[in-house]
């Protein structure tokens, strides 16, 4: 999340060099992904992250409670995209412009479905 005025570690967006101050913790690991595709809504594409039960019931209460602040997409330690919370997101989708060339959506939302696979299957394995 986008860090109250005055705190947090600064990151800067990759195409617009927004800067924005986050607080370091993250609200939605790779644990919390299921899904992602690469979605065309009507200000362009973007990436759609589906959140398992448990994180969407989370961020939910999150979003709720951080409106107008701005989540803060990273990658590989790379701020790449920002969203800013306009409600409660209640079903658990999110989704996020990524300040990154069009044609690398593509290859980078199946290299996140793989690991949000390898990531679900893990934790399958390590519950039984």
């Amino acid at each position: 999340w986008e860090s109250p005025p005055g705190q947090g570690t600064p990151a800067t967006l990759p195409r617009s060099q927004v800067g924005v101050m986050v607080n370091p913790k993250p609200v939605i690991t790779e644990g919390d992904v299921v899904n992602v595709e690469l979605v065309q809504v009507e200000l362009g594409r973007c990436l759609m992250f589906q959140l398992t039960p448990a994180a969407a019931r989370d961020f939910y209460r999150l979003s709720g409670s951080n409106q107008g602040r701005r989540l803060v997409l990273f990658l590989n330690g790379t701020a790449v995209g920002a969203r800013r919370i306009d409600g409660a997101i209640t079903d658990g989708v999110v989704f996020v412009f990524v300040e990154l060339p069009d044609e690398e959506l593509p290859a980078l939302v199946e290299r996140l479905k793989r690991t949000a696979v390898a990531v679900q299957r893990e934790i399958r394995r390590a519950g039984e």
